[in-house]
């Protein structure tokens, strides 16, 4: 936005920061935060604290990276407030769980290591952060985030003291991050509705299992190697041979891959999920079942009949939804489910393309408020960043959502 359309909304930025952030103690805080805001909403190349200061009538540099770099105030309670209004504003079909890169220079920066980043496509130097966003078909945001520390830094004392990397944070996966968000928004009293995920996320059964575990439905794509029986396998009980632990029931016929359930005589119908820039998005999709035979898989199984002796080796089934567009030989995608497989094929086919929306919001996290500008490298600071990024998206959907408010050009 320019510097005018801006100003425009200082009115309606003052009640939204208000709110939102009303849980800084101090007033200047919020007067910095709103300004903060405001450099992030405003047109400029770079997002990053001197030239956003620059830009801004009542811009400090000095005042901006202390409060964004050393001041102790709670992330916490303003995404907090944030999700709860964004929730009740968007009624979100789908929470999408995924990661974004950062790349960086240098060793020191929170996080920093050189591991696989999405925004090179290769392995680099950067920093790599889970998210979670509320998704319709029409709008989202990021709810939650959380920076991954690599391994490397779990015992590294002093890079940890110089990027102020609290004592209680260590090195976590991916996916347990994942979770932990996830839990945190839950115990919010915020309604969980489908959780939808790439096949980084789905192709681990432990992810999908503690999304079970939790009473929460998925629709997460899967590699399509993993392996799996029909839906019509039944275990059979082989006779005892009089020595060491009973034998466990077992499964006549070899797992298999995803990609050997789909043959010429499944049946796919087309389906349109949205329209897209260049008109429907159509293809077709088969809907099968399946029972996922990985040791995870198994184990799980075993635990949840209350151990190895007392299971019945029957593996539970999970529907599988294919994509395989017209003319093509070959499947061009796979989605694993814990809904029953007579969910109408157009909510699956809905909730699984429902990961688009990520990639709007990186699009204008990233070049529009400058989500990727920070260039600080504390703990503290990446997050109190990343809080007002979400914050200032967050303002710009509600305004969206608003029909008695005029977007600026």
């Amino acid at each position: 936005m320019r510097l005018g359309e801006v100003e425009r909304l200082r009115g309606e930025l003052s009640e939204f920061v208000a709110d939102v952030f009303g849980s800084l103690p101090r007033r200047d805080q919020r007067r910095w935060g709103e300004c903060y805001l405001r450099g992030l909403m405003l047109d400029g190349r770079r997002k990053s604290i001197q030239p956003m200061a620059d830009r801004l009538p009542d811009g400090n540099t000095q005042a901006l990276q202390q409060f964004v770099n050393q001041s102790p105030w709670e992330c916490t309670p303003v995404r907090r407030r944030i999700a709860e209004r964004l929730c009740e504003a968007v009624r979100p079909e789908v929470w999408v769980v995924d990661d974004v890169s950062f790349p960086k220079c240098g060793t020191v920066s929170a996080g920093v290591a050189r591991q696989y980043c999405g925004a090179l496509g290769k392995r680099a130097n950067c920093q790599v952060a889970v998210s979670v966003h509320a998704a319709t078909g029409t709008a989202s945001c990021p709810l939650e985030w959380e920076l991954f520390l690599p391994e490397e830094w779990a015992h590294d004392d002093r890079r940890r003291r110089r990027a102020q990397v609290p004592d209680e944070v260590g090195h976590v996966s991916k996916m347990r991050l994942a979770l932990g968000l996830l839990d945190k928004l839950a115990a919010q009293g915020l309604a969980v509705p489908v959780v939808v995920a790439d096949a980084g996320y789905g192709r681990s059964v432990a992810f999908r299992l503690a999304l079970e575990e939790r009473g929460w439905s998925y629709v997460v794509a899967v590699d399509p190697k993993e392996i799996a029986r029909p839906a019509a396998a039944e275990p059979f009980q082989p006779v005892y041979g009089g020595l060491g632990p009973p034998t466990l029931p077992r499964y006549r016929e070899a797992a298999r891959p995803l990609t050997s359930f789909v043959d010429a005589g499944t049946r796919f119908e087309s389906v349109t999920w949205r329209q897209g820039s260049r008109g429907p998005m159509t293809s077709r999709f088969a809907v099968l079942e399946v029972r996922p035979s990985g040791k995870e898989a198994s184990r799980t199984a075993q635990e949840k009949a209350g151990g190895r002796s007392r299971w019945d080796g029957v593996l539970p089934l999970r529907t599988l939804l294919v994509e395989q567009p017209e003319n093509e030989a070959e499947p061009a995608g796979y989605w694993m489910t814990n809904l029953p497989v007579t969910t109408p094929v157009a909510d699956l086919v809905r909730w699984a393309k429902m990961r688009w929306r990520i990639e709007h919001d990186y699009r204008e996290l990233k070049h529009g408020l400058g989500l990727d500008h920070f260039e600080g490298r504390t703990w503290r600071g990446w997050h109190h960043h990343v809080t007002f990024v979400t914050a200032a998206q967050a303002f710009l959907t509600l305004r969206r959502l608003d029909p008695k408010a005029e977007m600026p050009a």
